[in-house]
């Protein structure tokens, strides 16, 4: 049979979100995975995991039946079980447990692992009609989104083609080649056009900074105070556009008080970077009318990242360069999509006075600390899609202490059985995006996409839309949330949204979104009440626990501090090779990575007389790391680096990096700070 070539979208928890070509073998066998290279954004362009991916689609160890627990959890002693009878028996116990400690006792639980509005938000549908606990989803962009709303208004930026337009680009907190490939190629594009400048502001010497013009290395968690520090180089300079702070920001007299005592010793003492590299950016950023600002949601995984975040989105508007072409800023465009989720998500059903549970506080909730719990019943039984809590969640000790617990009641929906599936009393085959029919937007693009289904489900998987529906019906038979098919949802959704029909989808493949550019560039006014950028914003308005924050540009000087006791600055970077825990079960990804390693800085291992290739210990008051050393002299002497995430049982001790992340919020909206750990070490 010759090969076809048909369109799809990666579905990851990515913000480039790729339009993809995918080779089908036969109905059941696909080939190779491309980009597309006719959409405007992707352009042929994808990363190497996801080029991959028939390693993962066919891969042996894809769970293909249901299993039960028959042992003690952990025990890995599972056997077959018919989908009846699974479904059955999660049913019986959420009926039970909802019976004899109220339906809040349930608690559904997903994130990112697919990106798709029906497979992913289905389960929240489920959690409405049943009245089961809330969700808090803050694990990865609460704090980002929080910090740039701030000023702002809402997730939306500088259309991201004008990337290409520049002639200065800033990557802060983000390592593009690694994570976001396609950045990379619009940065190439301006490079050849242009001759623009690539600057790269970041804790360690990754990828992204090995290929730019400029590096700046910058301490954790600092970033708020070197955006300040450059603010206050643009005033003293006289290099701030009064005329704009005038038009579309609430810029005033308390303001420039503030930046005015930013200066630079205080900004190289509190940053590590010299003030002179600091003035130079500062100057150049300010001369260069083109200039764009990549924002990633790494600087924001600190306890201020909020705050950080901020006062980085603050210099576009303190230089006027929103309106400037080539200029301005993007971290995310995911306001500029209006894909109504009412039916996905049974936002009708929705009881606003049952509680929410902040998911990046797994750890405290299953070990049935009160506060997270805010005074309501233990969690006794939960349903878990699109995440693995095992490996991504802070505070690993207390997770796995909690999924340990004999009266807890965990059914895991996924494709492979998962460190957190192996602590399941049930778990069930998933498709993966091949298998099914989705939606998709890209938060670093314009395009709403479809993603269609490619080949038929492997084994007995079924779909998150499937087992949402066929529970629900065992749960609350007849409901209609539970009888719609996906293609009449998809359909009707469509429909109330104001998009093309499923029919047209199918042909168009995707819809550009990107707003005119008078509104992506704010000369139509920002999203705020009043249409301006707000230097001042108050904190108290955005989240619960705003009251902890100042209402003015600030570097927020609450992060966990290098002590004698714990001297070295944990930051848990993203591995190239994999996407938080997808892509590891994959032998060529894990390869690539080799195993397990803590960055540290020759002199630093020196102190300690540890040789490179050591295994040394890291610890903290929440628990150690076993791991092996690599010198590496792209950091701070204080800072170390552990890429991953890679999954605990790779570990000398079994027990992976986040043993030491904290699940303290972040203010104002909470989320874990996960590169904001102070920690010792040891040689072994």
């Amino acid at each position: 049979m010759l090969k076809e070539k048909l369109f799809s979208t990666c579905p990851h928890d990515c913000p480039s979100q790729c339009a993809v070509e995918v080779e089908r073998i036969n109905n059941q066998l696909i080939g190779r995975v491309s980009g597309s290279k006719v959409q405007k954004y992707t352009q042929g362009v994808i990363c190497a995991k996801v080029a991959r991916y028939s390693e993962r689609v066919h891969h042996e160890e894809r769970l293909k039946t249901p299993l039960i627990q028959m042992g003690e959890k952990g025990d890995d002693n599972f056997v077959p079980i018919s989908w009846e009878n699974a479904l059955g028996e999660i049913a019986e116990r959420f009926i039970k447990d909802a019976s004899s400690y109220g339906a809040e006792s349930v608690w559904p639980y997903y994130y990112g692992g697919t990106m798709g509005y029906f497979q992913r938000d289905g389960i929240n549908r489920l959690r409405h009609i049943m009245k089961y606990s809330g969700m808090d989803k803050t694990i990865c962009a609460s704090i980002v989104q929080s910090g740039w709303t701030a000023g702002v208004g809402a997730s939306i930026g500088t259309s991201p083609y004008e990337m290409s337009e520049s002639d200065l680009i800033i990557l802060w907190g983000t390592n593009a080649v690694s994570t976001q490939v396609n950045v990379m190629h619009h940065i190439s594009k301006a490079r050849k056009k242009r001759g623009a400048r690539l600057i790269v502001i970041d804790p360690y010497e990754n990828q992204s900074a090995i290929v730019a013009d400029q590096y700046l290395c910058i301490n954790p968690g600092t970033d708020g105070a070197l955006a300040l520090t450059i603010m206050n180089v643009l005033l003293r300079e006289n290099k701030i556009d009064r005329n704009f702070l005038l038009e579309f920001t609430d810029y005033n007299d308390e303001v420039e008080k503030i930046i005015s005592q930013k200066n630079l010793t205080w900004g190289e003492q509190i940053t590590g970077i010299p003030a002179r590299e600091i003035e130079k950016l500062a100057i150049e950023y300010a001369e260069t009318e083109r200039a764009f600002i990549r924002l990633g949601y790494g600087f924001s995984r600190h306890r201020n990242g909020a705050a950080a975040v901020h006062s980085v989105s603050c210099l576009p508007s303190i230089t006027g360069k929103w309106l400037k072409n080539g200029g301005g800023a993007l971290l995310s465009n995911y306001d500029i999509y209006h894909l109504d989720r009412t039916l996905i998500e049974g936002l009708k059903e929705r009881d606003k006075k049952i509680r929410n549970l902040d998911m990046s506080q797994i750890g405290r909730i299953l070990n049935n600390f009160n506060l997270e719990l805010k005074n309501g019943p233990p969690v006794k039984s939960m349903l878990i899609q699109n995440t693995n809590p095992m490996v991504v969640a802070p505070e690993h000790n207390l997770v796995r202490s909690g999924f340990s617990r004999k009266d807890l009641f965990v059914c895991v929906h996924d494709q492979f059985l998962t460190e957190t599936a192996k602590l399941a009393n049930i778990v069930l085959p998933a498709t993966t995006f091949f298998e099914h029919d989705d939606f998709y937007v890209g938060g670093g693009h314009s395009y709403l996409q479809f993603g269609p289904k490619i080949i038929e489900p492997i084994a007995e998987s079924k779909s998150n839309h499937e087992v949402i529906c066929e529970l629900g019906n065992l749960l609350s038979p007849g409901h209609p949330g539970f009888q719609m098919s996906l293609e009449k949802l998809i359909e009707e959704t469509l429909l109330i949204s104001g998009y093309p029909t499923l029919s047209e989808f199918k042909k168009l493949k995707w819809v550009n979104c990107q707003p005119q550019k008078k509104i992506s560039n704010f000369d139509s006014g920002f999203f705020t009440k009043d249409k301006k950028f707000h230097f001042q914003p108050n904190w108290r308005d955005i989240g619960p626990t705003g009251n902890l924050m100042n209402n003015y540009p600030d570097h927020l000087d609450i992060i966990d501090r290098i002590t004698k006791d714990f001297p070295f600055k944990l930051v848990t970077a993203p591995a190239r090779s994999f996407l938080n825990s997808t892509f590891t079960e994959i032998k060529s990804s894990r390869n690539r990575e080799e195993k397990p390693r803590v960055l540290i800085h020759p002199l630093a291992a020196k102190r300690y007389n540890i040789i490179d290739g050591q295994i040394i210990k890291i610890g903290n008051k929440r628990g150690e790391v076993v791991i092996h050393s690599k010198f590496f002299d792209g950091l701070k002497e204080n800072v170390l680096v552990v890429e991953s995430l890679w999954p605990n049982e790779y570990f000398i001790s079994g027990k992976g990096i986040n043993v030491l992340t904290s699940a303290d919020p972040v203010p104002p909206n909470g989320g874990a700070a996960f590169h904001d750990t102070s920690v010792w070490i040891k040689p072994i």
